[in-house]
C-alpha cells in the first residue's frame, strides 16, 4: 500500500518540476523580444561608429587640403592654414571620441536588454 502512495508522491514531484521548469511560450515570445531589441541596439552602436569614423576622415581630409592650398602661400598665411587645419584634426578627434561613447552606451543598454531575460 505504501509503494503506490510512494510512487504517486515521487512522479506528482517530478511532474510538476517539469512543467514548471518549462518557459511559456509568452516567455520565449519576450525573450526573443529582448535579443532583438538587442541585437538593433548594437546594430546602432555599429552604424554610429561608422559615421563617425566617416565624418572624421571627411574633416581629415579637408584639413590636409588646407596644408595642400597654403603651401605656395606666404609664412603668415602658412600659419593661419596650419592653425585651421590643427583645429579641423581636433574637431575629428572630438567627433570620434563623441562616438564612441555614444556607442559604448548603446552597447551597454544592449547588455542590459539581455540581462533582462
Amino acid at each position: 500500500m505504501k509503494i503506490p502512495f510512494i510512487m504517486s508522491t515521487i512522479a506528482t514531484a517530478v511532474y510538476a518540476f517539469f512543467l514548471t521548469s518549462c518557459d511559456s511560450e509568452q516567455e520565449n515570445r519576450r525573450q526573443d523580444a529582448l535579443e532583438q531589441k538587442a541585437d538593433q541596439l548594437e546594430d546602432q552602436a555599429d552604424m554610429t561608429r561608422k559615421q563617425a569614423e566617416k565624418a572624421a576622415d571627411a574633416t581629415e581630409d579637408a584639413a590636409d587640403r588646407i596644408r595642400d592650398e597654403a603651401a605656395g602661400a606666404s609664412d603668415a598665411a602658412k600659419e593661419t592654414a596650419e592653425a585651421r587645419a590643427d583645429a579641423a584634426e581636433d574637431n575629428a578627434d572630438a567627433l570620434r571620441k563623441a562616438a564612441e561613447e555614444k556607442a559604448d552606451a548603446l552597447e551597454d543598454a544592449a547588455d542590459a536588454e539581455r540581462d533582462a531575460k
